[in-house]
């Protein structure tokens, strides 16, 4: 049944399989890693720039409202101003005046935002001694590369008070960048904002440094003015020619009826010339002058002119440049902070960290409906995060994380939603597969839950299948045996390899039973695992073979009974049952073996019979017990004599015999036989009793004396009784 099982599961995968692009463990960082490639590359081509600007647009259209500064006053040239004058360009002489009613109430500095480079009489000779007292003046004039189109500064102004206003436009038609310095040819220009912005700190003591010896940075009091560079931020590729920085335009505080934006104290050119204006607006201040008329078109939009409802309201020049101003001085004095962007390594990885956030979320969950607060508060926290970020001088990447984010989830969601379909098919197809099939079988997800029975593996656990789909081990087996289980899925989820192993069972009415059960892990085409196991019931094998060893077990104790017996058997019959010395068969047998070996490797072999003298007297007299006990020495003394390839054998009665194997002459032999008689001489105590006996012995020797054993023995049996005749206590050669 497994390979009828095996075969339905290869055919099954050939129909659903579809490789992946990535391993199941790292799918989130794929998606994640993938999306943010793809956004960066878009982002790097342009594509995200206009959002990115829109974005930081509404950052500065939601920050706090700031202090209204006062350190500047523009005194605007309104439609007003322009009838009482009845001309533009302004008169010479309306201008002399003009700056003469300033210059009485003490500026700090005086900013004159209007191009001023041809003669308008009358009174051009008095406005020129003007510029000639008033050292404080700042004029304006516009650089470009093409000389007709280039403002020279007024006329008869000192070079050192003239600085460019050239304004940089984004692609939207927006301002959000201040220039500082511009080189053109061989000169060097500071703008026409740095200029009064200088004068005015001059007051302060403060003036213009290096950051650092490395970095030639603009340092000014307590700010470092990084310049700006082409791909800073959300821009791509944009003229960053010059000294540029990003311009942090503040959220001046103030009240309009008419609900008009707002920027700073602006006091009309009327007013000034009919002596209306408070002293205090203009004393140690910066005053600007410029047009703020409609009808002269001298206009730029910057972030604050977005509106969320209708259309965007320009600024006028002069107040464009007042907010450079503020920025620099306000920076400069306060510490207030400058607009700033990441190094681009730290950008990949904030848009990078999103995408894997939105792809985590999501296949984690794996709910849409779930997983929408996550999101939403995700989003939260990534604005809110950015929008804090930005209020402390630093502009984070907000539209490439958020879209990122947003592709990753919806990437992922459009996955998991075809995994689903997949998944729904594929148990539809697994289910008409394994009822076909005889054996228990189950199909678990990755959370280890049944999704796919068949109708035997149903009865042989004795619940319905709609009581265990989507179901776990624990809730339906002892916890011992699930955590078997869930340990023999875990190994196969991990390895990704097929396993079989033997556990216990327990089904619905409590009987155990043993089983052998194979994992094996499947993928379909969507890239969803299924876990299949099937089951054999095992539990009659296993009885068997229980069975089985207890009869083997039983056999080999026989078994060992019966060669223990026999080995008694085998010792009986080839030994003395007093001394434990082998006796004459066995003798015999090992003359046969001793000279068979000794013929063939040609060597000599002795043979000695030993017979003892007085034995007879001490039985007689000490009895029978006390002669065996003798038997027993003497035989003990005898094997202390020998070698370990020597053999001692007691024929019967107070008759021994002696094998020497491999002597190498007779000389050998006749050593052994004194030793021998020396030590059977030596005095026995039996009971209290000492007593002494001899022995005579007879030697023959294997070549010299006989080639067979039967004359062997004859001849040393001879030289015994004839020891004997001679005396005893000795030995005989034959």
């Amino acid at each position: 049944m497994s390979k009828q099982l095996g075969k339905c599961f290869v055919r099954l995968m050939l129909k659903l399989k579809l490789k992946q692009a990535l391993g199941r463990k790292y799918r989130e960082l794929f998606v994640a890693c993938t999306v943010a490639a793809c956004i960066l590359l878009l982002r790097s081509v342009g594509m995200l720039q206009s959002l990115e600007l829109a974005g930081l647009d509404q950052f500065f259209r939601l920050r706090p409202t700031e202090q209204l500064e006062n350190r500047i006053t523009i005194v605007a040239i309104d439609e007003d101003s322009l009838r009482r004058v009845g001309s533009w360009p302004i008169p010479d002489g309306v201008i002399a005046q003009l700056l003469k009613k300033l210059q009485v109430n003490q500026p700090r500095a005086i900013g004159l935002d209007i191009y001023r480079d041809l003669a308008v009489n009358p009174g051009h000779e008095n406005l020129v001694n003007f510029y000639r007292s008033m050292p404080n003046l700042i004029g304006i004039e516009l650089l470009t590369q093409n000389k007709h189109t280039r403002v020279p500064p007024p006329l008869k102004l000192n070079h050192k008070q003239v600085g460019f206003n050239n304004v940089l436009y984004d692609p939207d038609g927006k301002v959000r960048r201040s220039l500082l310095y511009l080189h053109m040819g061989n000169q060097h220009y500071e703008s026409f904002a740095l200029k009064l912005a200088l004068l005015y700190l001059q007051s302060e003591g403060i003036t213009p440094q290096k950051a650092t010896e490395k970095l030639d940075y603009l340092r000014l009091g307590k700010a470092v003015f990084t310049r700006f560079r082409a791909n800073d931020g959300g821009y791509i590729k944009v003229d960053d020619k010059g000294y540029q920085i990003l311009a942090n335009f503040p959220k001046p505080f103030c009240y309009r009826p008419s609900g008009e934006f707002c920027s700073y104290r602006q006091i009309s050119m009327s007013d000034v010339l009919d002596d209306k204006v408070p002293v205090s607006w203009i004393r140690d201040r910066i005053v600007l002058i410029g047009s703020t008329a409609p009808s002269l078109q001298d206009f730029a939009f910057i972030p604050h002119s977005s509106q969320m409802l209708g259309a965007a309201k320009p600024v006028a020049g002069v107040e464009l440049q007042a907010y450079f101003i503020s920025e620099l001085i306000s920076a400069a004095i306060e510490g207030r902070p400058l607009l700033k962007v990441w190094p681009k390594f730290w950008e990949y990885l904030w848009i990078l960290a999103w995408s894997y956030l939105g792809s985590t979320i999501i296949w984690r969950i794996k709910s849409f409906s779930k997983s929408i607060p996550r999101i939403f508060l995700s989003l939260l926290i990534l604005f809110f995060t950015s929008y804090m970020a930005f209020l402390s001088g630093w502009w984070l990447p907000l539209i490439p994380g958020m879209i990122t984010f947003v592709s990753a989830s919806i990437w992922l969601i459009f996955h998991i939603a075809y995994m689903q379909e997949e998944l729904k098919r594929s148990k539809e197809f697994l289910h008409q597969v394994i009822n076909s099939i005889p054996d228990p079988i189950f199909v678990k997800n990755e959370q280890h839950q049944w999704i796919v029975l068949n109708e035997a593996y149903c009865q042989f656990i004795g619940y319905p299948d709609s009581l265990l789909i989507e179901k776990s081990y624990y809730e339906f087996f002892p916890r011992h045996e699930a955590d078997v289980f869930r340990q023999q899925d875990n190994l196969v989820f991990i390895t990704q390899k097929p396993r079989e192993n033997e556990e216990e069972f327990t089904d619905a009415t409590g009987k155990t039973h043993l089983i052998a059960t194979k994992r094996s892990l499947h993928k379909d085409a969507a890239g969803n695992f299924f876990l299949v196991g099937v089951i054999r019931d095992i539990t009659q094998r296993k009885l068997m073979e229980e069975e089985l060893r207890r009869t083997a077990a039983e056999l080999f104790r026989s078994n060992t009974e019966l060669k223990l017996k026999e080995d008694h058997l085998r010792y009986l019959a080839y030994h003395d049952p007093l001394t434990g010395l082998s006796n004459r068969k066995f003798f015999a047998e090992q003359l046969h073996e001793s000279l068979l070996w000794t013929q063939k490797n040609n060597l000599l072999l002795g043979l000695l019979f030993i017979d003892l003298d007085g034995f007879k007297q001490v039985n007689d007299t000490l009895g029978h017990d006390m002669g065996d006990r003798l038997l027993v020495i003497v035989a003990q003394r005898l094997s202390n004599c020998l070698r370990g390839s020597d053999t001692v054998s007691r024929l019967g009665g107070d008759e021994f015999t002696v094998i020497l194997r491999a002597i190498p002459d007779v000389q050998v032999a006749a050593r052994v036989a004194e030793k021998i008689l020396t030590s059977i001489t030596e005095p026995i105590v039996l009971s209290g009793y000492t007593t002494k006996i001899s022995a005579s012995i007879g030697l023959s020797i294997y070549p010299i004396n006989s080639q067979d054993t039967e004359t062997l023995i004859k001849q040393a049996d001879a030289a015994m009784y004839r020891a004997k005749h001679l005396g005893k206590n000795r030995y005989e050669l034959a």
